[in-house]
């Protein structure tokens, strides 16, 4: 939950939006949109995809908004994020396939080497090392700010599942980031 806003606000505004009222849809937007760039933009790795998933979260909350229960907006949220960012991993996987493919049929070109500019900072780059599930995990306990019951609620787990889940994703990040200063 941000820090500067109290749940019962949070509740105000989706009820609002509930309504069909967009100013409350652009508290909301206000409220989560930092939040929820940092945690795309973890998992993708890049400002641009960060950018496009966010806008898609935003589109679909405005069309499911009816379905949520305002006391537990923020787990649905998160909810949604991550099955868009599921979805973005699977269209990644075909897209990448299909380009596989055509650069096997085209042997008479040169591959280039894909350079990404935003991978910038060290972290980013050995999140991007770890499995889908663990990067996630961990992007949503740690830059979405969900708590492990929430996470254990949302990914339909045992609370200790979650927890053991973030410590070894946590032990492989620190690995990796050591194996690099090396």
């Amino acid at each position: 939950m941000p820090m500067d806003e109290s749940k019962e606000k949070i509740e105000q505004l989706v009820e609002l939006c509930k309504k069909g009222q967009s100013g409350g849809f652009s508290q909301l937007v206000d409220v989560y949109s930092s939040r929820l760039y940092g945690y795309f933009y973890r998992l993708a790795g890049n400002r641009d995809d960060a950018n496009e998933l966010v806008s898609e979260l935003f589109l679909k909350i405005t069309e499911k908004i009816g379905s949520c229960k305002s006391e537990t907006f923020e787990p649905w949220l998160f909810r949604i994020a991550s099955n868009l960012f599921t979805d973005y991993i699977r269209t990644k996987k075909r897209r990448e396939k299909m380009l596989n493919k055509m650069a096997e049929q085209c042997l008479t070109e040169t591959p280039v080497e894909k350079d990404d500019g935003y991978l910038t900072d060290k972290l980013t780059k050995q999140m991007q090392k770890l499995d889908a599930e663990t990067a996630e995990i961990i992007a949503m306990r740690f830059y979405s700010g969900l708590s492990f019951e929430e996470l254990a609620k949302m990914r339909n787990e045992p609370i200790g599942t979650c927890l053991s889940k973030v410590h070894r994703g946590i032990k492989r990040l620190r690995q990796l980031m050591e194996n690099e200063n090396e």
